[in-house]
């Protein structure tokens, strides 16, 4: 019965998945020219009480850490997402624009999340929350409270890895591991054991944007190619940081640049705690 209802939910994706019909990395002059489009769906990915100090006007607050993980760190459960977005008010044409505090991490988290769920048409904000010209947008104090929608996840499972997928990929994918480099280096770890998936790649997530006086900014995607350079065109790329959302930020730049790229949900956080699955520590 579970795999008739999985092949339902896979043969749906190649029915009803829709073109993309705006960036995935959404600059301010992008989200001024359509904050008032109606098919618009801002979301702030702040915490409540930063939120409740001022947000853009209309954009729903979604606090990322309660919402976009279960207790383990894993992709919560798909009834959890539904009700969730259905409440942000999202349907299937929405135009979803995301945006946090400029670690960029969290609006990448449900970027990740509602791409697997079968709505393309999502991006993230450029820059953190108010690194732009004063005035660009109308600020507001009182929470947004949305029309819900009826959302439908319509699952895509090749966007999502498991520790099992991952394992049987060591030498085979190129595997991309975006912590800062004192976790890849076996220096610090978040589980019980310390240092890196085998064969994995070092690029921080990090090195995605660039830190400036007003706040943060993700590079633009010449510097972007530059950075990942090095890394074939011709494998597929499994991604993963400690728990999901540092990967997630790798995702939409990979994928930006022509990669086929998947984000393993268990990351680090799975793996480093099981002693049936290798590591490789450089700092033994």
């Amino acid at each position: 019965m579970v795999k008739k209802i999985f092949l339902i939910c896979i043969f749906s994706i190649s029915l009803f998945a829709t073109e993309k019909n705006m960036p995935s990395i959404v600059d301010i002059a992008w989200l001024k020219q359509n904050i008032s489009n109606p098919n618009l769906v801002l979301l702030d990915l702040r915490n409540e009480e930063l939120y409740n100090k001022n947000h853009i006007k209309n954009a729903f607050n979604i606090p990322a850490l309660e919402n976009l993980f279960d207790k383990k760190f894993f992709m919560p459960n798909i009834e959890k997402l539904q009700v969730l977005f259905s409440d942000a008010g999202i349907k299937n044409d929405s135009l979803v624009v995301a945006y946090d505090d400029g670690s960029f991490i969290w609006s990448a988290r449900l970027y990740w999340i509602l791409e697997i769920l079968g709505h393309n048409n999502v991006g993230i904000l450029k820059v953190g929350y108010k690194n732009w010209e004063e005035d660009s947008f109308t600020l507001s104090e009182k929470p947004f409270v949305p029309r819900k929608s009826n959302f439908t996840p319509r699952v895509d499972n090749t966007k999502v890895q498991t520790k099992l997928s991952t394992l049987l990929s060591i030498g085979k994918k190129t595997i991309i591991d975006g912590r800062k480099e004192s976790h890849y280096l076996g220096k610090e770890s978040i589980a019980k054991r310390f240092g890196h998936i085998p064969t994995a790649q070092n690029y921080a997530c990090t090195q995605n944007y660039q830190v400036t006086t007003t706040g943060n900014k993700i590079k633009n995607l010449d510097k972007l190619e530059t950075l990942y350079k090095d890394i074939p065109k011709d494998k597929e790329i499994i991604l993963y940081c400690d728990g999901g959302a540092e990967a997630a930020l790798n995702y939409i730049v990979l994928q930006e640049l022509g990669y086929k790229a998947s984000v393993y949900d268990g990351s680090w956080a799975e793996w480093g705690n099981d002693e049936a699955v290798p590591i490789e520590n450089p700092s033994k």
